[in-house]
């Protein structure tokens, strides 16, 4: 090969190294696609759903298996089923879920078993605090109507019990508001129902409409 052809053939190597440089930083610097799951977390609203089956008609292990086949589907609608709280005697069970809509929490629930609530909450929670010691879960609820409560109001009134609920042996851990309808769900741990009402009592005067011991799970 004469001195020529050498010059050629390095040029072109040279040339393309270079592309191939060129085009891997413009992969590089491509952002990367967004993922369902970030875009669904942009968008969620959080959503706590309630079935009533009546006193008998539900187990927590019945809806341990239900809620294992909410998760296997929940995410071709973009729902994140968090907890579940069930009430073997009155038959009831709550679930607390992120979603795009509440249609898309009945939908999931209709595809996984058919089993879809009778009525989904769109909420807005306090600051979570971990269960401790070995007092029972129990959730209340107030109905105090559309438009007669707010969620500053509800934070008002969880400060005055948290105030007060070492007189009763009870520790608040959560609540969710909807303003739409007017719902108050509260958890806590508590020796029995009537300690969390006599808390309720005390700091506010709201005592709740219903109060059911409950079983978790996630």
């Amino acid at each position: 090969m004469n001195r020529n052809h050498k010059l050629i053939s390095i040029t072109a190597l040279s040339l393309l190294a270079a592309l191939a440089l060129v085009a891997c930083a413009g992969r590089a610097a491509k952002p990367a696609a967004t993922s369902a799951s970030t875009t669904t977390g942009e968008t969620s609203t959080l959503y706590l759903d309630v079935h009533d089956l009546g006193p008998g008609n539900v187990t927590a292990a019945a809806v341990a298996e239900a809620h294992r086949k909410d998760l296997a589907v929940e995410g071709e609608r973009g729902v994140d089923f968090q907890k579940y709280w069930v009430d073997e005697a009155q038959g009831k069970v709550y679930c607390l879920a992120k979603a795009p809509s509440a249609e898309a929490v009945t939908e999931t629930h209709r595809e996984a078993h058919g089993l879809v609530p009778d009525r989904v909450y769109a909420v807005t929670g306090g600051t979570e605090e971990p269960a401790r010691g070995d007092h029972g879960l129990f959730l209340d609820v107030h109905h105090l109507g559309p438009g007669k409560v707010t969620a500053e109001a509800v934070a008002e009134a969880h400060e005055k019990d948290l105030a007060v609920e070492g007189d009763y042996g009870v520790r608040f851990l959560q609540y969710w508001v909807d303003e739409a309808s007017g719902t108050v769900v509260c958890l806590s741990q508590a020796p029995d129902a009537a300690a969390v009402n006599a808390t309720h009592g005390a700091a506010h005067g709201l005592l709740a409409d219903e109060v059911m011991e409950v079983t978790q799970g996630e």
